[in-house]
């Protein structure tokens, strides 16, 4: 597990960083909302493998973006990435107790209280990305809010999310089920390695290479993910495997088998780092996160 290796004390700083932070924004008021806040914090801080916020910082880092300004966009991705997992969770949505080795918000607390959470964390995304803090440039700002609202919605996540609940009701194939996977997860990949680009202001062609990564690494992510719920343990994953075979939907090795599936995740991998060859050791982090995407426990 070299890459696994290579990335442990960036995950370790990351995840420092995003829980410090998230810890500040989510001040526990002493009034009634309280409860929502107190949910807030449970869903954002702790657990979780931040490869979204790593994705985002090692994306800046290539055009030498403020760190704490990464990190306020590293913050709002991680806030709608969690608000789907709140949602996702739910027993309309995927009724899970368990996310991340403990009980799900609507678990821990209510099923209203979760939609709450879910709402609101959504909702302080886009405060993040519109604030002067996270860049001088309205221009940028906006562009940063577009394009994490076009990767969240129905042309991106939520849509992704839809054709999930249509796959229980219907057998897709291998085409049908890549862009499933390319909207509820390669979305909003796709936006956390772009907005290194927005916040760089770098032109199309670095763009380009850019989203070539991204789209081949969602992708490879998601077979292991698939994989992780055929081979994979409960345990270390902090969450109920084996669902979606139960369910009789269509996943990367349902449709592929175990061994191609990974032959195919290998291959994306490869392509994913080969998108980066115009860049130098300052790519190196984005490198080993592409590695880590297939040789990861959970």
């Amino acid at each position: 597990m070299q890459a696994n290796h290579h990335l442990k004390p960036a995950l370790e700083a990351i995840s420092e960083a995003v829980d410090t932070r998230f810890d500040r924004l989510f001040p526990l008021p002493e009034d009634p909302r309280r409860r929502l806040y107190e949910a807030m914090r449970y869903s954002v801080i702790g657990g979780g493998k931040r490869m979204r916020p790593l994705l985002v910082v090692a994306a800046c880092d290539l055009f030498n973006v403020d760190r704490e300004r990464a990190l306020r966009v590293a913050l709002a991705i991680e806030l709608v990435h969690v608000y789907s997992l709140v949602h996702d969770d739910l027993p309309c949505m995927d009724d899970d107790d368990l996310r991340r080795g403990k009980p799900t918000v609507h678990k821990a607390f209510d099923e209203a209280i979760a939609v709450l959470t879910g709402d609101s964390l959504f909702a302080v995304a886009f405060e993040l990305l519109a604030d002067e803090a996270t860049h001088e440039d309205p221009f940028v700002r906006s562009e940063l809010v577009l394009e994490l609202a076009r990767a969240s919605g129905p042309a991106g996540m939520a849509g992704g999310q839809m054709m999930d609940l249509e796959a229980e009701n219907a057998t897709f194939d291998l085409p049908t089920t890549t862009r499933l996977q390319q909207l509820k997860t390669g979305a909003l990949i796709g936006f956390a390695v772009e907005s290194g680009a927005i916040m760089g202001k770098v032109g199309p062609q670095t763009r380009l290479k850019l989203k070539g990564y991204a789209r081949d690494l969602g992708l490879a992510f998601q077979i292991a993910d698939d994989l992780l719920d055929v081979e994979g343990d409960a345990e270390a994953a902090g969450k109920a495997l084996r669902k979606d075979e139960g369910r009789g939907k269509s996943t990367f090795v349902s449709l592929l088998g175990v061994e191609r599936a990974r032959k195919q995740a290998e291959m994306l991998i490869d392509q994913a780092i080969h998108h980066l060859q115009g860049f130098g050791p300052e790519a190196d982090l984005l490198r080993a996160i592409a590695r880590f995407a297939i040789e990861r426990d959970r």
